[in-house]
């Protein structure tokens, strides 16, 4: 899975932007109480000395300022402090910030001039703390989104991996929570499916075995009248077919009997397409004897299908033997295309509505450490059926 696709992004995501939506909030917050500090502590605080200061000043009597402070009126008023719009506001003297309050009473001009001021300084160091700790709220809150992300996807991986590995016991199951949930109820329908599967394969395993013996009689028979009829035509043709069923029954029920089989304990071998195709329209050629149809292949490009022999066998020959059957007069044709054994014969199609059901359906055997192929049917045209190996 790509990490673009995985839930640890749209995870670590919504921490991040919790953070980033918590932040501006509290920022928010944060300079409107430093603007009011601000206003409380510096503003008013000029405001507070000037209604000291003026009446005092206007009564002859001696303003002692506190440290820091001053208080000038009129003529006093130094030449860079002059004609200034009045209230509060700040100004930068010979490289000195200064907080001033300008106003007017009734003798004139005055200036209340804050030197020392150390509010700027604080409120730099308060607005530093701040983008501090909002990159580390930012920064937390990516390493918890990740922290949770990895709770909760990497058991889901573990689980994900035991599923696509097929093994028999699922972890996470002893968990109480949703995680624990979802591993029981896989394991429970894995366990059911798996127990569905082994009465399926067990019946077919049982059936095809009891029909052998059988079979074997009725062969056995069979060519025992084909050796005692050979002078009466008669007889000896019924003999045949009886003798070309069995066998053919035989092989069905063998067929049967490896796909009751796992995949993982079956022969697998390296077969020519080419030579597996003539063989069969050879072995088939029975079928189109002495009736207007001719079977022929038509060769093309070899190539190697990694199978097992006799379910390909029994693949290549269900094809060929549907067209001959199904086919009244013309020709049915075996060849080969690119990595795809065709079967293609001149009888009537099957009529549209019926064509879903030769939908595209597979059915891929696996083996471990070796590349296994894919067996598919499927419809190439309306009177062509194709069978076609494609790697995995």
């Amino acid at each position: 899975m790509k990490r673009s696709n995985s839930l640890r992004r749209p995870i670590v995501v919504a921490y991040l932007l919790f953070a980033l939506i918590s932040s501006a909030f509290f920022a928010i917050i944060a300079g409107i109480a430093v603007e009011g500090i601000e206003t409380r502590l510096v503003d008013e605080r000029l405001e507070d000395v000037a209604m000291w200061a003026s009446p005092r000043y206007a009564g002859k009597l001696p303003v002692e300022m506190p440290a820091g402070m001053s208080f000038h009126h009129g003529a006093d008023i130094p030449l860079s402090l002059r004609n200034l719009p009045p209230g509060v506001q700040e100004k930068t003297v010979d490289g000195v910030d200064l907080h001033l309050l300008v106003g007017q009473d009734e003798n004139g001009d005055y200036v209340v001039v804050d030197h020392d001021s150390e509010y700027e300084k604080i409120e730099l160091v308060v607005y530093s703390l701040f983008a501090l700790g909002f990159l580390g709220f930012l920064g937390c809150s990516a390493v918890l989104g990740t922290f949770v992300a990895n709770r909760i996807i990497v058991p889901i991986m573990q689980l994900a991996g035991a599923v696509e590995q097929r093994k028999p016991d699922l972890p996470l199951q002893e968990r109480k929570d949703e995680l624990g949930l979802l591993a029981r109820s896989f394991a429970g329908h894995t366990g059911e499916l798996t127990r569905f599967l082994d009465r399926e394969r067990f019946f077919t395993g049982d059936v095809s075995h009891e029909l052998r013996t059988p079979l074997t009689v009725i062969s056995g028979a069979a060519e025992v009248l084909m050796a005692q009829t050979q002078d009466q035509p008669q007889l000896h043709a019924p003999a045949e077919r009886i003798y070309r069923a069995a066998r053919e029954a035989a092989e069905s029920v063998s067929v049967l009997l490896r796909l009751a089989r796992s995949p993982e304990v079956l022969e697998w071998a390296s077969l020519s397409a080419a030579a597996m195709a003539q063989d069969e329209v050879a072995r088939y050629q029975h079928l189109v004897a002495e009736r207007p149809l001719t079977l022929a292949y038509l060769g093309g490009e070899d190539f190697a299908v990694h199978a097992p022999r006799e379910l390909l066998v029994a693949a290549i020959g269900n094809l060929i033997r549907n067209a001959c059957q199904y086919t009244e007069r013309g020709a049915v044709s075996v060849s080969l295309g690119a990595q795809s054994i065709i079967v293609e014969d001149t009888g009537r199609a099957c009529r549209p509505p019926r064509w879903p059901r030769y939908a595209t359906s597979r059915c891929r055997p696996k083996r471990a450490a070796l590349p296994a192929r894919a067996w598919g049917w499927r419809w190439c045209s309306a009177s062509a059926l194709t069978w076609e190996p494609t790697c995995k």
